[in-house]
C-alpha cells in the first residue's frame, strides 16, 4: 500500500491555503482615489493674433519681439495682453482660461507678480506714449518703443530678465524708468476675478452639507440657478439658511436630507462682470503657451458652474432569522474530554449546529487570522488522516501475516 495520499492531500492543503490568502490580500485592497478639481476658472479666451507690435529688444542676449496679444473671450470681448512667460512660445489659436497668480505654469519663476501689476497699470497702453514718456523722461517716445520698453521691464520682473546695453535709447530709458520706479504692491492686489467657483466638483452622503463652494467675483449679487432634486437645497455654509442669490467671498453647499437617494446636483451663475488689468490667463491644452497677463481689461458676461454627488446615507440591514449579535463577549467553551481511544476516527464527527450562532462581518486582520488558523486545521487535518491510513496498513499487515 503507498502512502501517496498525504503529499496529494498537504497539496490540496497548500493550494486552498493559497488560494484563500490571495482572496484575503485582494477583499483588503483599498480603491484608489479619484483625482478632484480644485479650481473652477470661468472665463475662456483664444488667442487671436496681436494686436499690435513693438521694438524688438535683446534680451539675455537675444533680439526678441514685443507685441500686445489680442486675447477673445467666448462672448466677443477682445482684451490686450502681455507675455509673461519668456521662455515659452505662444501657440496659434491656443485657449486660455483666466486664473490665479499662484497657479502660473510658466517656465520662468513669476517672482514678483505685485511689481508686475504696478508695471501694468503706470505704462503702455494705460499711459499712453506721450504720458509714459514724459514720465520716463524721454522726449518723442513713439508707440512701439513704449510696448518695447514695458514688455522688457515685465520680463525683468516674471522671468528674471535683463535688457541687454545696445538696445536703443528710449527702449532703455522706459526699462530703466519701470524696473526703478515699480512698488512690490501685496499679493492682495491681485484683482478679483471676474466670476469663479471653488471647486468645480464635490461628494458627500445624504443627511449632511455637501460640497464647501467658494465664489469669487467682481460683480455686485448674482443669481443663483439650482438644478437639483426634491428637498435638495443650497445653502450659506455658516448659516446654513438656502440661498437665491451670491456675492464674493460666500461659501456654500448642498443640503441634502437624510434619506435622499442616490444623486447629483448642480448650480450656476451667470452675470456681466469686467476682466480687470492684471488678471493672469494660462493655456488650456496640455501643450505650453505662453502665459498672458492682461494689459487692458474689459467687461463680458461671464459663467460658471459647480456640482456635486453623493450615496444615500445610513444604509440598512436585510431582516434575518439570526439574533443579533451579543452585546457581552460569550464565555469560553469548556475543553471536551479527550478520547479513551488512541485510534483516531475514520468517520470525523459532525460539527456542531452553529446556525444560530451570531455571525461578524470579516476584514483585514480578523481575515488574516481565520486564513492562518485554515491553514493550521488544513496540516491538523492532513496528518490525522495519514496516521489513521498508516495504522490501518500496519494492523492489515498483521493480520495477513
Amino acid at each position: 500500500m503507498t502512502n501517496s495520499s498525504f503529499p496529494r492531500t498537504v497539496g490540496r492543503a497548500g493550494l486552498a491555503a493559497s488560494a484563500a490568502a490571495f482572496l484575503a490580500f485582494g477583499l483588503a485592497a483599498p480603491a484608489a482615489a479619484d483625482p478632484v478639481e480644485t479650481y473652477e476658472g470661468s472665463v475662456r479666451g483664444q488667442y487671436v493674433g496681436n494686436a499690435e507690435n513693438g521694438t524688438s529688444v535683446k534680451v539675455g542676449g537675444e533680439n526678441t519681439r514685443t507685441s500686445l496679444f489680442n486675447l477673445e473671450l467666448e462672448d466677443g470681448t477682445v482684451l490686450t495682453t502681455y507675455c509673461i512667460d519668456f521662455r515659452t512660445r505662444i501657440i496659434s489659436d491656443a485657449w486660455y482660461r483666466e486664473d490665479k497668480w499662484e497657479n502660473y505654469p510658466g517656465k520662468g519663476d513669476f517672482a514678483e507678480p505685485g511689481k508686475v501689476h504696478w508695471i501694468l497699470q503706470n505704462s503702455y497702453p494705460a499711459l499712453s506714449a506721450e504720458e509714459l514718456g514724459a514720465a520716463a523722461g524721454v522726449e518723442g517716445l513713439s508707440a512701439e518703443d513704449a510696448l518695447g520698453g514695458t514688455q522688457a521691464a515685465i520680463w525683468h520682473f516674471s522671468n528674471d530678465m535683463a535688457l541687454d546695453g545696445d538696445n536703443n535709447a528710449a527702449v532703455t530709458g522706459v526699462y530703466e524708468y519701470l524696473i526703478g520706479e515699480a512698488k512690490d504692491l501685496p499679493q492682495t492686489s491681485e484683482p478679483d476675478a471676474a466670476l469663479s467657483i471653488t471647486p468645480g466638483t464635490a461628494s458627500g452622503t445624504a443627511g449632511e452639507t455637501v460640497g464647501e463652494f467658494t465664489v469669487e467675483t467682481n460683480a455686485a449679487e448674482i443669481p443663483v440657478v439650482l438644478d437639483a432634486p426634491g428637498g435638495v437645497t443650497l445653502v450659506d455654509i455658516e448659516t446654513g439658511e438656502s440661498v437665491e442669490t451670491v456675492e464674493s467671498g460666500d461659501t456654500v453647499g448642498f443640503a441634502v436630507p437624510a434619506g435622499t437617494a442616490a444623486g447629483e446636483a448642480s448650480f450656476s451663475l451667470e452675470t456681466t462682470a469686467t476682466v480687470a488689468t492684471g488678471r493672469l490667463f494660462k493655456g488650456e491644452s496640455d501643450e505650453p503657451t505662453q502665459t498672458l497677463i492682461t494689459a487692458q481689461g474689459g467687461q463680458t458676461t461671464v459663467s460658471a458652474s459647480a456640482s456635486a454627488t453623493w450615496e444615500e446615507g445610513g444604509e440598512t440591514t436585510p431582516p434575518t432569522d439570526e439574533p443579533s449579535e451579543p452585546s457581552e463577549e460569550p464565555s469560553e467553551p469548556e475543553a471536551p474530554a479527550p478520547s479513551p481511544s488512541d485510534e483516531p476516527s475514520e468517520t470525523p464527527s459532525a460539527p456542531a449546529d452553529d446556525s444560530n450562532q451570531p455571525t461578524l462581518p470579516v476584514t483585514g486582520g480578523a481575515l488574516a487570522g481565520l486564513v492562518a488558523a485554515g491553514i493550521a486545521a488544513l496540516g491538523a487535518g492532513g496528518g490525522a488522516i495519514y496516521l489513521s491510513r498508516k495504522r490501518k496498513a500496519a494492523s492489515t499487515e498483521g493480520l495477513e501475516g
